[in-house]
């Protein structure tokens, strides 16, 4: 269901095989929202979101030191949302930790952001970063 679509390929391959993968994430969300023979979900989501956590904070690094690399004018401001992203992935691992009474709700509400924000990202801010390469 969520996967890299060809629209969201930058042009940057390292860039492109680690955003497949954090829709690997979402699609692992997906799948467990729908999974109706797991009736708890609690231990497979703080898995995910972990696992999510600790991949994305790898991506946002690897991508930080590509563009310190090239240059990229614009590292400052990718920094900082990067930066609110992580915090907004620790604010769904504290929540978590609440142990709501409706997992699905919670599963739904983490599929949202990340999506949202990761084709967002990718479309016009990561974009940017093709398109200063391009230039070069």
């Amino acid at each position: 269901m969520y996967e890299m679509k060809p629209e969201y390929y930058i042009g940057i391959d390292m860039i492109d095989e680690e955003h497949k993968q954090l829709f690997k994430y979402a699609d692992d969300a997906y799948e467990l929202l729908h999974d109706e023979n797991t009736p708890d979900k609690y231990d497979r989501i703080d898995m995910i979101l972990e696992d999510l956590r600790d991949y994305t904070a790898k991506h946002f690094n690897d991508e930080e030191q590509y563009m310190e690399s090239i240059n990229y004018k614009k590292l400052f401001t990718q920094k900082i949302q990067h930066q609110e992203f992580i915090h907004k992935l620790d604010e769904f691992i504290e929540h978590h930790n609440d142990e709501i009474k409706d997992q699905d709700e919670q599963i739904m509400g983490i599929l949202k952001y990340l999506t949202e924000w990761l084709v967002n990202h990718i479309l016009y801010v990561d974009g940017q970063i093709a398109e200063f390469v391009s230039k070069m």
